[in-house]
């Protein structure tokens, strides 16, 4: 919820190419790149500790394998559009956590 309110009307799903917003660095993204990947790691991983079997555990390994996958594309793109701010947003704000 936290992260909906920090995006504000720059929220979208995916990378949009097409009508890029401005670069969100406030609130939970002050202290994380990528606060919704680690929400959902978070509650995957809470799944899996509440009910420990193969099958929770093969949906974290999943998720976090397209999460990180997702992000470096994600970084691809933000380094070429937003550069310079980018840049000094990853020199001070953690990927993760």
């Amino acid at each position: 919820m936290l992260t909906l309110v920090a995006f504000g009307s720059s929220f979208r799903v995916g990378i949009d190419t097409d009508r890029p917003d401005k670069l969100v660095t406030s609130g939970v993204f002050s202290i994380s790149r990528n606060p919704i990947y680690v929400g959902f790691g978070l509650l995957l991983l809470g799944q899996f500790l509440v009910f420990p079997s193969w099958i929770p555990l093969i949906y974290l390994l999943a998720a976090v394998w397209l999460f990180n996958r997702q992000v470096l594309r994600e970084e691809t793109f933000m380094r070429e559009h937003y550069g310079r701010e980018y840049a000094e947003y990853r020199s001070r704000v953690r990927r993760y956590l």
